[in-house]
């Protein structure tokens, strides 16, 4: 298959996930043979909501246009809010060994740069058609991180993407209404609410998006 990058920001999409890449294997290593003693802990296997961009980036140069396209919204609209929002808890980014830690931080920190760059230096008009085709990928996403959970919820501890039905639900607000309401009835607002707030970013970068259109035609006015 040929592979190619139309733009410069295709290359830099690549290499970051080429990069994130690198460090998920020396992450699993770590988490293995160091912390582990050679026992795999599926609690960590990269299929989180955060761990999505990882793939994307690398798929970039095997895709067409639209497939780019379709990427670069997910990382705007879904990895951008994903990233923001998982530092209003921070628990989940400690691990007993620092460098994990730091790993962890950072990794969340170049995902909202990767969101900013996908969002903020689009070479092309997204749309809401865009929007629909990332939420996608979010639905697909949550439909194999749903069934990784059921097969092996009875063999080990794993919670992809956070809506393992047999878990507590642990985030903040979500965890009142599993309270009040039963956890899934909490699993379904916490679904719905990252559609919702995925939506509310494509409408900010839609605003961005035609402001910049509305100056770049005045200066050709002028």
């Amino acid at each position: 298959m040929r592979t190619y990058f139309h733009t410069k920001s295709d290359m830099i999409l690549f290499f970051t996930g080429l990069f994130l890449f690198v460090s998920e294997l020396w992450k699993q290593y770590t988490l293995t043979f160091v912390l582990g003693q050679g026992h795999y802990n599926w609690w960590y296997f990269p299929f989180q909501l955060c761990s999505i961009p990882m793939y994307l980036c690398l798929a970039v140069p095997f895709l067409s246009e639209e497939g780019k396209h379709t990427v670069k919204v997910f990382l705007m609209d879904y990895t951008l809010l994903s990233g923001i929002f998982t530092f209003f808890d921070t628990s989940g980014l400690l691990y007993p060994l620092p460098p994990l830690t730091i790993h962890s931080y950072l990794w969340h920190l170049v995902l909202i740069l990767l969101g900013l760059l996908a969002g903020l230096t689009a070479d092309f008009s997204f749309t809401w058609k865009h929007w629909r085709h990332a939420t996608c990928i979010f639905a697909l996403g949550c439909g194999i991180a749903e069934i990784l959970n059921l097969s092996l919820h009875t063999f080990t501890q794993i919670n992809m993407f956070y809506i393992n039905p047999y878990y507590p639900v642990t985030q903040a607000v979500f965890r009142d209404i599993a309270h009040l309401f039963g956890r899934p009835v909490s699993l379904i607002f916490y679904v719905l609410s990252i559609v919702l707030g995925s939506a509310l970013f494509h409408l900010a970068f839609l605003s961005i998006q035609k402001r910049n259109l509305r100056i770049y035609k005045s200066n050709l006015l002028c």
